[in-house]
């Protein structure tokens, strides 16, 4: 079997863990990113805490919505700009010189920097709740299951983009396009209910909204929600078709 055979040959879960053990070695030894992607957000939610210091009422109603916004922008940030490196450096186009496919790849960076989210999840989560006194009328899981979710979809979103992009400074100017609509019309600043319609029926297709609403349905419920298994759904499908749509646009090189 020759070399390109096998790196067109279904993902193999050898050649996926192998590409995630890799990226995590270059994480362990660039601890900026790794405080980027662990403490900011957590930084983040306490600051926002004790902006709303007088008002403890409206940490509870937005703090649960952060506590997923924060770690989806993060890890499309640095997913994003460390992907671009791998091209514009030649390393992606040796890899994909080995008998490694592009699924290979892009799922070994999912499960890579979707371990970091798992990480980074736990401690926003547990420092809201535990510290930051969040109150929550479900359960905490459940809010660390929407922002692990959430950090997923941006890590999606972040290699998928970084095909786009020719520079790190590109790669940083998709943020606007890709997280600020989003982040504007997903319910958290206006119910989405008292948009305009047009603006209501674009944030009926965006996964942040649904991210905001299965954290307000664990806030304001004790009991699985039908409209939370929804939520949840909707954005773990929509990160699965973004790395799919991310093994399509791959390149090896930028141009």
């Amino acid at each position: 079997m020759t070399a390109t055979a096998t790196a067109t040959s279904p993902l193999s879960l050898s050649r996926t863990t192998a590409t995630a053990a890799r990226v995590l070695r270059q994480l362990h030894h660039d601890p900026r990113t790794i405080a980027l992607l662990l403490l900011v957000p957590v930084l983040m939610i306490t600051l926002l805490r004790y902006v709303f210091d007088g008002a403890p009422g409206t940490f509870d109603s937005i703090g649960a919505s952060l506590l997923g916004i924060f770690p989806l922008i993060t890890m499309f940030l640095v997913t994003s700009i460390a992907t671009l490196r791998e091209r514009t450096s030649g390393t992606l186009e040796r890899l994909l010189a080995l008998p490694l496919g592009k699924g290979d790849l892009i799922a070994g960076y999912a499960l890579a920097f979707g371990a970091v989210a798992v990480v980074q999840s736990v401690l926003a989560t547990a420092v809201s709740v535990r510290l930051l006194g969040l109150d929550v009328t479900g359960s905490p899981w459940l809010l660390l299951l929407v922002a692990l979710l959430d950090a997923l979809l941006g890590t999606a979103l972040g290699l998928f983009v970084s095909a786009f992009a020719a520079s790190e400074f590109q790669a940083v100017q998709f943020m606007p396009a890709v997280i600020f609509p989003q982040l504007l019309l997903c319910g958290l600043f206006v119910p989405r209910d008292r948009m305009h319609p047009v603006l209501e029926a674009i944030s009926n297709v965006l996964p942040m909204s649904y991210a905001v609403d299965g954290m307000d349905q664990v806030v304001r419920h004790s009991d699985l929600t039908g409209a939370f298994l929804r939520d949840v759904a909707v954005v773990a499908g929509s990160a699965l078709l973004v790395l799919c749509l991310g093994v399509v646009t791959l390149r090896r090189r930028t141009p």
